[in-house]
């Protein structure tokens, strides 16, 4: 018998193993067909639209979107087939000729469409995109699609018809012999095999003169072809009101708002009725890059891994040559960990909180304004004043102007949402989906996918959740409590833990009710900071409290460790300074040190001295008095947080006037900035006086940089986890090109360094290499702990029952990380590099010893 049970329980587990490799494989080849069909699928998606208006000699009912998109398609394919066929022809071809010819008509009018709309749609700019940001955008996508439609060609044997091979028959069966290898190898899920064959079939580089200079002509052709229509309601003899969706004009654009003097772009201006429906029907547009139904390719090499076929790098370079080379040309072994901590976050299980998403869809269907989720409706234009006063006409001219500039924003964000919810709507029903991940220049990672994911907005947050789910256990009711009593904020995340804990206590009620009846109770987490990760907290909390076994309940949810004020909590233990890591609890307290409200107090004390002082003499003392009853945690926030990584004045300037107009209380445009100017000077030089040891580091940093910047080299170092880093600031050179639209100045990256970028931006960028260090290293340990995790820089994500085995973790990472001697190292590999050159001595360090890190628990919290 027992023979017998131990062969049943081994061919059950047999049985189970087969079900989730065909599971997987299956899920592998929808992935492929995900990343390779795309624009194939909606290509006979208006294909089969055409044919049924020509059928029924009637227009389809469609979303707006979809409607100007099938009337703009026909012309706007004909028109591209009509320049294939020319130039092919021509005697004296253009410069894009043999490229235009790469894809079918039908596909290339496709890719012009969706990526003009999203570019309209996504944009700052009010109805317009500039030229040479659309062209590019344009000929990227196009290329992208080349080379994986040259591959389905040579797969499934449909050769392009006007391309005859000198040798028919050898050609078709070696056609056919790729075409049976490749279907071979797929169905014997032999997937890294045809990624080879793909590789084969690379085509070179195009490089951007040649993407702008086809995205040039194909826009041209667009706005040639693709007209709008108003609603008919004129009278029957009037001739129809047709005009051009799109048109290429010349506009001065300023960087700023408040700029008098710009510069004089080409840009692609729409139509307004080409905006007017689209932020409601966004939903229908193309999302090439769509969360994966299978783990992403491990990591091997600069352009080895993520998506299976879609091209993925390892770093976002942004076209910096040097730092291209530097991480092409690192030995694979020194990327090691680099590569596995990726992986680690590539391989964490996401799903669809489908509760939360039900709650969000109706509040969007409602007209949104809850939440945090943008007015459906714009603000009406005010009516001109029926007045000849010029300071009136003036006042009114400047409030439509503030109106449209609303408006504008809302539109953007209802855009953006309805592109969040479309990938949320599109994986809902999914088991489960992976983010494949890389890096910025610094080493800190990021989603590849840009739409949903976890590094966004609390509505991203509130709708995702980790596939796995795991028993809460004893201590993770605690943490879940813990957690919802973060998310509510308003205070209570400066509470100690058992403060937390007494808040969510006497908040059950609430707690019930919200998950419960969230829409139509006392929607208590709508008044929650962050209202969606709210309430997926009380539902999950709700169904632990309310179940006979609140420990077995399983948990979904990822809960949240932050560091406080992490960029100080690195200069700290750079300094080794006692004061300030207890400032920013690098030690032990009974509750949670608070950095900002440290500050805060400082600038309120600064302040109430100067209003003391004569305004005569001193003419600050008007504006402290304005200010100091505003002076709060809120307000000096986000310039602490970012001094660290080289705020500059006038950056803090712009934080700090943003708080102040957010509290309503100075109405006056010109008061406002001085009272601006004055709060952000005594906020920064607060901060001067609490972190003396930060600004020490920082300005050693600095001085390197100068030193190097000022022998025309880029600052360059390799993280502790052997990341080589090279900073991206030189000065562009302008690259003139002709197109058939109009001459474009292309910027690439010249031979000078920008020396005061390089100097300004190496204390922060050092940091944000640090904190991704960490991140890294902690990912790497808690997988091998067996732990689910999740990164965002300072914040590092896992299930409640394994929060404390993951805050051990990351404390250890930390000490394991500053128990390197960094500086050290930094300026060894200065000195070996740049022997010539003299760099200053190490700014004085404290004798904080790290192992206290160890032992306090609001370290991350």
């Amino acid at each position: 018998m027992k023979n017998l049970y131990k062969r049943t329980r081994q061919g059950v587990k047999i049985e189970i193993q087969e079900l989730e490799r065909r599971n997987y494989y299956l899920l592998r080849r929808r992935q492929i067909r995900a990343e390779t069909e795309a624009w194939e699928k909606i290509v006979e998606e208006y294909r089969e639209l055409e044919r049924e208006m020509c059928e029924k000699k009637l227009a389809p009912n469609l979303p707006y979107v979809k409607k100007l998109f099938l009337g703009w398609f026909e012309p706007l394919r004909d028109a591209i087939l009509k320049e294939q066929r020319t130039q092919w022809s021509k005697k004296h071809k253009a410069a894009y000729a043999p490229h235009i010819d790469l894809l079918p008509a039908d596909k290339m009018a496709v890719i012009v469409m969706h990526k003009m709309m999203g570019l309209l749609m996504t944009g700052e700019e009010d109805r317009f995109v500039r030229v040479v940001q659309a062209a590019v955008q344009i000929g990227v996508a196009i290329e992208q699609e080349v080379r994986i439609h040259s591959f389905l060609e040579k797969t499934k044997k449909y050769q392009r018809k006007k391309i005859v091979a000198q040798n028919q028959e050898d050609f078709n069966k070696e056609a056919e012999t790729l075409r049976k290898r490749v279907t071979s190898l797929i169905r014997r899920k032999r997937v890294i095999e045809v990624q080879k064959l793909v590789k084969n079939e690379e085509i070179e580089p195009w490089g951007r003169d040649t993407q702008a200079k086809l995205g040039c002509r194909l826009i041209e052709l667009l706005t040639e072809t693709a007209y709008v229509q108003p609603p008919v309601n004129q009278s029957a003899d009037s001739p129809p009101d047709i005009r051009p969706a799109f048109r290429h004009i010349f506009k001065i654009v300023t960087k700023d708002p408040g700029q008098k003097v710009g510069k004089r772009y080409g840009v692609i201006e729409c139509d307004p009725l080409v905006l007017a429906g689209l932020d409601k029907t966004a939903r229908h547009m193309i999302i090439p890059y769509v969360p994966m139904l299978v783990p992403p390719k491990k990591w091997k090499g600069y352009d080895k891994g993520g998506y299976l076929f879609l091209p993925s790098y390892l770093m976002r370079t942004h076209g910096s040559r040097q730092q291209q080379d530097a991480v092409k040309s690192v030995p694979v072994k020194q990327m090691q960990k680099v590569y596995k901590a990726l992986d680690t976050l590539g391989n964490t299980k996401w799903r669809i909180n489908r509760r939360v998403l039900s709650v969000v869809e109706s509040i969007w269907a409602g007209g949104g304004n809850i939440a945090g989720l943008v007015d459906r409706e714009d603000i009406p234009i005010p009516e001109r004043p029926h007045t000849e006063d010029l300071l009136e006409i003036k006042k009114w001219k400047w409030s439509v102007g503030k109106t449209k500039k609303i408006n504008q924003e809302r539109h953007s964000q209802r855009c953006d949402t309805e592109l969040k919810l479309s990938v949320a709507r599109k994986m809902k029903d999914e088991e489960g989906f992976y983010y494949p991940h890389n890096l910025d220049f610094r080493g800190r990672a990021y989603p590849m996918h840009p739409h949903l994911n976890h590094l966004s907005s609390d509505l991203c947050r509130g709708v995702l959740e980790f596939a796995e789910g795991r028993p809460l256990g004893k201590s993770g009711l605690h943490w879940l409590k813990i957690h919802l009593a973060n998310l509510y904020a308003g205070g209570v995340g400066k509470l100690s833990y058992d403060g937390r804990l007494a808040f969510v206590d006497n908040h059950l009620d609430d707690v019930f009710d919200s998950a419960h009846n969230p829409l139509n109770g006392n929607r208590w987490w709508l008044t929650a900071e962050d209202p969606f990760q709210c309430l997926a907290a009380c539902i999950n909390l709700s169904e632990a409290l309310r179940s006979s076994s609140p420990h077995t309940v399983i948990s979904h949810l990822p809960i949240h460790m932050d560091g406080s004020c992490n960029g100080l909590q690195h200069y700290a233990a750079l300094g080794r300074d006692i004061l300030e890591g207890a400032a920013v609890n690098l030690v032990a307290g009974e509750k949670p040190a608070d950095v900002y409200s440290e500050i805060a107090a400082r600038v309120h004390y600064i302040m109430e001295r100067d209003s003391n002082k004569d305004p005569a003499t001193n003419p600050n003392a008007l504006l402290a008095k304005v200010l100091i009853g505003q002076v709060d945690r809120k307000l000096v926030k986000q310039t602490v947080m970012t001094s660290v990584y080289g705020v500059t004045y006038v950056g803090a300037r712009e934080q700090i006037k943003r708080r102040l107009e957010e509290k309503g209380h100075i109405t006056d445009d010109n008061l406002l900035f001085s009272a601006a100017c004055y709060a952000a000077k005594v906020t920064l030089a607060a901060l001067g006086e609490i972190f003396e040891a930060a600004r020490a580091i920082m300005g050693w940093l600095g001085d390197c940089a100068k030193v190097i910047a000022s022998e025309n080299q880029p600052v360059r170092w390799t993280t502790p986890l052997g990341l080589p880093v090279v900073q991206p600031y030189f000065k562009t050179e302008r690259h003139v090109i002709k197109t058939s639209l109009q001459v474009l100045a292309l910027q690439r990256e010249g031979d000078s360094v920008e020396t005061r970028k390089q100097r300004t931006a190496f204390p922060p960028n050092f940091v944000h290499s640090l904190d991704g260090s960490h991140m890294m290293m902690t990912a790497i340990a808690c997988r091998d702990a067996g732990l689910c995790f999740a990164g965002v820089h300072d914040s590092f994500w896992t299930h409640a029952c394994d929060v404390e085995k993951m805050n051990r973790i990351l404390r250890e990472k930390f000490v394991e990380l500053y128990s390197m001697p960094i500086l050290e190292n930094l300026l060894e590999s200065f000195q070996t590099s740049y022997p010539a050159l003299t760099f200053p001595p190490f700014p004085d360090r404290g004798n904080f010893d790290l192992q206290e890190v160890l032992e306090s628990p609001y370290f991350f919290n």
